[in-house]
């Protein structure tokens, strides 16, 4: 009986573990299928990477009729590569996250366009265009937005260009959404419009900035020559990029600009390094250019010093013999979390920076977009591409945090109260009498034209961006350009582009846009080891400067024993018993602070390098571990409870 008790029992068990195995796969399926349905997870990534943001939401918030979406994707194309697949499904993801938060305004399709079939002329009608791999074959990932009989195409989605999908995605909803582009005016020194070259000059012919054809993606730019006298009425937001030499005519264009309540985004250069190759003063041989608005500045209350370049060594770029600290790093802290434009910025590449002093004129109210920590000091332009010891030599930490990129708003004073200036022709250098200024002979007045307007003396309320740097919008700085496919590829290098094309769109375009671009970057860098490094370099100079002036003082103490000694032993190489035990001294004295060098290196190393050991033991050790002991505990708890059954 013992024994059939047993067996019934065991069997019952069984059965029990069965059924319950069962009940937990159908919860667990019907779980699935219901969440899945409703797209319902939980994102616990820093700065929720997959979860639309807040502009995406608003921007499908405003819509008035569906967004019909053609997801054209060659998945069944098994010559495609796998990570381009799982490119694909990741893109498909993203369009279902739309398709669910615009409840229902977003219709997507998907399409998969096979050689000869219908799909593939649709893709060509949309503009979505083949991408080619290395062997030739082709496959398409792209899409097509329309709305309301506009139409906007994305045609080759790229892998390195995944982390500015979601953005690029929204622009386009954004865009076809709003068919009417704003005007922005670019006035610059620099050929961000391209440049035909000079071959006197050896200048290969250069393209489109990136800039302006991302601007140009989103807006109506306009080209504004150096020399103009007004800026056009419909103008909304102008960019003064480097205005190297620029006249004091158009100085006062801008500032009537700003006085009828223009939105004004500047950037001066106190070394502009790109810019060189393009001025007339590169023939003799300079490095970089200048530029400022002093006049503007000047009545603004900004003080900005066009010959001074700003060092940091916190933010420096690069280290040991190539450290610059004159080319900045941006990161974290240096950045305005307040402000939409540069709350979620990763990092910035400045090089050859300058920076801003002064408190705003009476009526105008400042805000630091990105600033340079306190250790920070000017260094004279010429010195701006020293590198290692060279740069750091007889550096001393102001111990102030300048304003490089800043936001001024509120009602502005123009700098020429007394209207237009006079022109004035430029000096021929010939060392002539003072030149007179210019009188333009009487012209018949045309009874049709418009009256030049009354010089405005004041501005309502708007507001001016003002950039200490324009090197960090060029090519060269702010981008690689890549072959993917036989596609032209642009993937950002930081957030340069970001951060100019988010001030645009906070003065002229959608705002949601600018959290949407934010997110585009993702860079955890050490930040406390940056600190620990400026600090050790900050100690590392002072001791290099402190063996320099004993090498100095102890050259000079030589010397004046020489010029004592007897006339006619100034020549013998004979040592003095003074000399002797000076030279010893200096000796003893270069050997402990060689020593003391070598320690102050050593214990940046080990304490950077210890610093880092620990991060990633936290970060790949730990996590996995409490995973495995929650696992564990949970199996001891079940045996437990089977064998308490």
């Amino acid at each position: 009986m013992t024994m059939k008790h047993d067996e019934k029992a065991r069997l019952e068990t069984l059965l029990y573990s069965t059924g319950g195995v069962i009940a937990l796969l159908a919860v667990l399926i019907l779980a699935n299928f219901v969440f899945g349905t409703f797209k319902q997870r939980i994102d616990l990534t820093d700065g929720r990477l997959f979860t639309l943001t807040e502009g995406t939401r608003a921007v499908l918030g405003k819509l008035d009729s569906p967004v019909r979406i053609r997801f054209y994707f060659s998945q069944g194309d098994n010559n495609v590569p796998l990570q381009i697949k799982a490119f694909g499904r990741r893109v498909e993801d993203l369009l279902a996250e739309y398709r669910q938060q615009s409840g229902g305004k977003v219709i997507v399709e998907k399409l998969d366009p096979q050689p000869d079939s219908e799909a593939e002329d649709s893709a060509e009608l949309d503009g979505v265009e083949a991408q080619v791999m290395p062997s030739g074959d082709k496959f398409y990932l792209g899409l097509a937005v329309s709305y309301a009989g506009q139409r906007l195409a994305l045609p080759a989605l790229s892998l390195d260009r995944e982390e500015l999908l979601e953005y690029d995605l929204t622009r386009s909803i954004s865009r076809a959404a709003s068919p009417d582009k704003p005007v922005i005016g670019v006035i610059s020194a620099m050929p961000l419009f391209g440049s035909r070259g000079s071959p006197q000059r050896g200048i290969p012919p250069s393209d489109k900035q990136v800039l302006i054809s991302e601007l140009e993606r989103d807006f109506t730019v306009r080209r504004i020559g150096m020399d103009t006298e007004r800026i056009d009425d419909d103008v909304k937001v102008l960019l003064v990029v480097h205005p190297r030499d620029i006249q004091d005519k158009t100085q006062y264009a801008i500032d009537q600009f700003v006085m009828r309540g223009g939105k004004l985004i500047a950037m001066v250069d106190p070394f502009s390094y790109f810019d060189a190759q393009y001025a007339p003063q590169a023939a003799n041989g300079a490095a970089g250019t200048a530029s400022a608005l002093s006049k503007l500045f000047t009545a603004w209350g900004i003080g900005y010093d066009g010959s001074r370049v700003l060092a940091d060594t916190r933010y420096q770029s690069g280290d040991g013999a190539r450290a610059m600290p004159t080319v900045l790093t941006l990161l974290g802290e240096s950045f305005n979390t307040n402000d939409i434009a540069t709350k979620r910025l990763s990092n910035l590449l400045m090089p050859f920076a300058g920076g801003f002093t002064g408190k705003p004129a009476e009526g105008l109210t400042q805000t630091v977009l990105v600033k340079s920590s306190k250790l920070s000091q000017f260094v004279d332009s010429a010195d701006a591409t020293k590198a290692g010891e060279a740069a750091l030599s007889g550096f001393k930490p102001s111990g102030t945090e300048y304003p490089v990129v800043l936001k001024l708003t509120g009602k502005f004073k123009t700098a020429y109260p007394d209207g237009k200036p006079v022109e004035v022709p430029k000096d021929d250098g010939k060392g002539g009498p003072p030149a007179k200024p210019v009188v333009k002979p009487v012209v018949k007045a045309d009874p049709n034209a418009k009256p030049e307007p009354a010089p405005l003396k004041e501005s309502g309320d708007t507001a001016v961006i003002l950039i200490a740097d324009a090197d960090f919008v060029n090519d060269g700085a702010a981008v690689q350009i890549q072959d993917v496919f036989g596609q032209r590829v642009v993937v950002p290098s930081n957030g340069n582009l970001a951060l100019v094309q988010a001030l645009v769109e906070q003065f002229a375009g959608d705002p949601n846009l600018i959290t949407v671009r934010s997110r585009a970057t993702v860079l955890r860098p050490f930040t406390v080891i940056r600190d620990m490094e400026a600090q050790a370099q900050q100690a590392y100079t002072g001791k290099i400067k402190e063996l320099e002036t004993q090498l100095k003082q102890s050259t000079d103490k030589l010397q004046a024993l020489q010029q004592s000694r007897a006339p006619g032993q100034q020549n013998s190489t004979i040592l003095t018993p003074e000399q002797q035990a000076e030279i010893d001294k200096f000796r003893q004295t270069s050997a402990e602070a060689r020593r003391e060098l070598k320690e102050v290196r050593k214990d940046l190393r080990a304490e950077s390098e210890s610093l880092q050991f620990w991060t990633k033991v936290v970060n790949i050790g730990v996590v996995p571990l409490l995973v495995a002991l929650a696992g564990l505990a949970l199996a001891i708890y079940r045996r437990k409870r089977v064998v308490t059954l």
